[in-house]
């Protein structure tokens, strides 16, 4: 079974991950094995990995654009190569397959786990230059941040089938179908309207 992994950093209100499920669908994945994440590549407790490796058996593929899109912490991409190795699956990353299903060679791990050190390094240095270029607006006055949504920004189709998704009669993805909302959509507004209600 080839199963596909894509992550954003943000929410697709304003981070794209159609490109990333596009190419993992042309590399043989599905609707139905592509898992859709939308964290920061250093959280090591992501919930849609978590399945994804839950999921996977001997003989499987796991594919995702890039290294950075599985990870961008050099230990945690450690443990998921000694994982694919435990597991005997492969890893596609881009163009750079790494084989588990067999011994994996020195040269290749090696490698892999220089992408993943530059692929953290290129991370740390992002995140030095937006918290340089947030002081700098601060000390110009500028207010930091996009608009916060809340509970009454959310379209009234959500409040028609949020009844039934509670209820347990739809999940999360028929829910996303029929309000006609991407499924990260749906998960957001799930998670501010149950924080509402605490």
């Amino acid at each position: 079974m080839i199963y596909g992994y894509a992550r954003c950093s943000t929410s697709e209100q304003y981070q794209d991950i159609n490109r990333q499920v596009r190419e993992l669908k042309q590399q043989g994945a599905t609707d139905d094995t592509i898992y859709l994440e939308y964290e920061s590549g250093m959280k090591e407790n992501r919930v849609e990995l978590n399945k994804l490796l839950k999921v996977v058996g001997p003989g499987d593929s796991i594919i995702s654009t890039e290294v950075s899109r599985i990870t961008r912490s050099t230990k945690q991409l450690c443990e998921i190569i000694e994982f694919a190795k435990g597991k005997n699956i492969k890893l596609v990353m881009g163009t750079f397959e790494v084989d588990c299903t067999k011994k994996l060679d020195p040269m290749t791990e090696g490698m892999l786990k220089m992408m993943g050190v530059f692929s953290e390094l290129e991370r740390n240095i992002i995140s030095q230059r937006v918290k340089s270029g947030m002081e700098n607006a601060k000390a110009k006055g500028k207010t930091i941040g996009r608009p916060k949504t809340t509970v009454n920004d959310i379209p009234g189709i959500f409040f028609r089938h949020y009844p039934k998704y509670k209820n347990g009669e739809i999940n999360k993805k028929e829910f996303s179908r029929l309000c006609n909302l991407s499924y990260p959509t749906i998960y957001k507004y799930i998670g501010m309207v149950e924080s509402s209600h605490n």
